[in-house]
């Protein structure tokens, strides 16, 4: 090989290298801002999904969470949920997201839009309007109606802190609310999720009129075939890291019948060492499988895009009430991802969970 083009081959060789290996140029992460004033303190609290514990569990045993979350007093509550404007948005595209709205836009919408004539984006924008001029003391049927357009605009939760926030004798039917929106919001409040057992009476008990729903599904795609898909990635996740969490898992949910259980469950959810090994049992595994399709790394990039925009979801709530305390309440898979992603916004302080866990 001739000097010239050797010396051209090392140099493309070792650039090449050394881009892959070097530190960023720009870590927003590193540049926190602004000075002087309060900063945006978020803690995301990964949680077990709660409807699908085992029956040793029972809601009572949350009480010293709740105890330490309202100590901590977020001003903002986001929520594993999606949004009522997602859920319009994805209905109209059935060819790709049948199965997604099936899952998890559960509610329907329309019988509150019979109420208040309201559709998913009129409702939105009657909420946005409602909020800016909302008084201190608002009267039972301005809950009542908030309410109802809540349920027209796809808001379910933020409904159910309305309702909570009344009075036992004023949850009745009236200003939008007829008795199939009454039941339907009672029913709500018996739910076994975080929603109904965590983060509605939480807002509810610190004043706030709302929760901010911030899941996000518009990655969901069909597979091209999703027995092979499914058997590829179950395969990748029969690993020792799953059996470990999996034992450590069945060790904790046998203690969840009293308070000191499910808080012993919660610090393990959080515990940092445990972000490790859920990558090497999960995405981890499934970006090393082998199948020729590469379905692994199509798994990864729809779990990767949906906490990005995840994250950003929340990072929108936080720029409308800057200088409060947000909780982001989510499933224990999202936690490390969602803090990683929002610890690079310049405006946010991520507040670790040992401060309500301990």
């Amino acid at each position: 090989m001739p000097p010239r083009v050797f010396a051209l081959f090392l140099a493309t060789l070792f650039s090449g290298a050394g881009a892959a290996q070097a530190a960023p140029a720009f870590d927003p992460g590193t540049l926190k801002g602004p000075a002087g004033r309060t900063p945006n303190e978020v803690m995301v609290l990964g949680t077990a999904h709660l409807a699908h514990l085992p029956p040793a569990f029972q809601p009572d045993s949350l009480r010293v969470l709740h105890e330490r979350l309202r100590a901590w007093n977020p001003r903002i509550i986001a929520i594993e949920h999606l949004s009522g404007q997602q859920c319009a948005t994805l209905r109209q595209y059935p060819q790709r997201y049948e199965d997604t709205v099936r899952a998890y836009c559960k509610w329907d919408p329309a019988p509150a839009r019979a109420t208040t004539g309201l559709d998913v984006p009129a409702a939105t924008a009657e909420i946005d309007r409602l909020l800016a001029h909302w008084p201190e003391q608002p009267t039972a049927a301005q809950r009542r109606h908030l309410a109802a357009v809540f349920l027209a605009g796809g808001e379910p939760d933020s409904a159910l802190v309305q309702w909570l926030r009344l009075e036992p004798a004023e949850r009745k039917e009236g200003d939008g609310l007829d008795a199939g929106l009454v039941a339907a919001l009672e029913k709500r409040a018996g739910g076994k999720g975080e929603d109904a057992l965590i983060a509605a009476p939480l807002a509810a008990a610190l004043g706030l009129e709302r929760v901010y729903a911030m899941d996000d599904h518009t990655a969901d795609a069909p597979d091209a075939d999703p027995q092979a898909a499914g058997a590829a990635i179950g395969k990748a996740w029969n690993n020792p890291a799953t059996a470990k969490l999996r034992a450590m898992d069945e060790q904790l949910h046998a203690r969840l019948g009293d308070a000191a259980g499910v808080m012993a469950m919660y610090r393990s959810l959080n515990d940092p060492a445990r972000a490790r090994l859920l990558y090497d049992s999960d995405f981890g595994a499934a970006l090393e499988e082998p199948s020729p399709q590469q379905f692994g790394r199509g798994y990864v990039t729809y779990w990767e895009t949906r906490n990005l925009r995840m994250a950003a979801n929340i990072r929108e709530a936080i720029g409308m009430q800057p200088g409060l305390r947000t909780l982001v309440i989510v499933g224990a898979s999202h936690k490390w991802y969602l803090e990683a992603y929002l610890n690079q916004m310049h405006d946010v302080r991520i507040v670790p969970t040992d401060q309500v866990l301990r």
